[in-house]
């Protein structure tokens, strides 16, 4: 994604139900997916359902109703189920035929859900960071040895 994407599009981002009270915000990593998916130009898996919080620095949260989310998954032909990692304990209430037919990824970071659900994953951006103690040093003494001086 360009860092300066938002000054050559508009973004408007509309959740109707998103006042509706609800048993947690589950569709965070749900809607963070269609974002990246609509600033990449990566299409979502169309085998894949995914339920879970996530926070600012991209960790996925537990969510409730598990049980009823994957028979839902279950009966819409969803082949791939992502769930946070804390919810795993969860799977013991799920009805065995159920599990036997989903595969069950329990997932703790954002990229771990987006390798899972994007038809292909992001390429990383490379970022010019400022250089470290001893990256810094390096740096000075080859400028010294060429002849430039640092201020």
């Amino acid at each position: 994604i360009d860092e300066d994407f938002h000054q050559k599009l508009d973004l408007h981002i509309h959740v109707p139900e998103g006042a509706t009270p609800k048993d947690g915000p589950s569709a965070g990593i749900a809607m963070c997916t269609a974002l990246v998916s609509a600033l990449t130009g990566i299409p979502v898996r169309c085998d894949v359902a995914m339920t879970g919080e996530i926070t600012l620095r991209g960790e996925v949260l537990p969510i409730g109703g598990l049980k009823e989310k994957l028979l839902a998954a279950h009966r819409g032909g969803i082949a791939t189920v992502v769930i946070p990692l804390e919810n795993e304990k969860d799977l013991a209430e799920i009805p065995k035929n159920i599990k036997d037919k989903l595969s069950i990824v329990p997932v703790r970071w954002i990229d771990e859900v987006l390798q899972l659900t994007l038809q292909t994953v992001p390429a990383p951006k490379t970022v010019n960071r400022p250089l470290s103690g001893d990256d810094a040093q390096n740096k000075q003494a080859e400028k010294s040895e060429s002849g430039v001086r640092a201020h």
